[in-house]
């Protein structure tokens, strides 16, 4: 499995970056795809998720409104458009698949597949 993530960079706050992470050696449609981000010193934490179909979508409460995640089965690819990026944004945005149960769905261990990560800093 391979996950390869994409489109991160250095943006100024209130620009918008496009993360796509391009996933082989699975069945993409059957897994839950998400978005995680670690900042210096922090553990990694949830930003969304989104399920196979694309019909239920969750996110961090920070992010709501701003960023909008979506997939792609055709393409086996994950978005996360985020827009309005503040400067606490700032991290290594990493794409992860994986089949968790609810209780799981917004933690690390809920996945076990990881892309190698993007940097996404953005300037005041």
């Amino acid at each position: 499995v391979q996950l390869q993530a994409s489109g991160g960079g250095l943006v100024q706050a209130g620009g918008s970056l496009r993360l796509s992470c391009a996933a082989s050696g699975l069945t993409f449609n059957q897994y839950v795809m998400a978005w995680f981000r670690q900042a210096p010193g922090m553990e990694r934490v949830f930003v969304a998720r989104i399920k196979w179909n694309g019909a239920e979508r969750t996110y961090e409460d920070s992010v709501k409104g701003r960023f909008t995640i979506s997939r792609d089965n055709a393409k086996n690819t994950v978005y996360l458009q985020m827009s309005n990026l503040k400067p606490e944004d700032t991290a290594v945005y990493y794409c992860a698949a994986g089949r968790p149960i609810l209780s799981t769905s917004r933690l690390t261990s809920g996945y076990g597949h990881w892309g190698q990560g993007t940097q996404v800093t953005v300037s005041s």
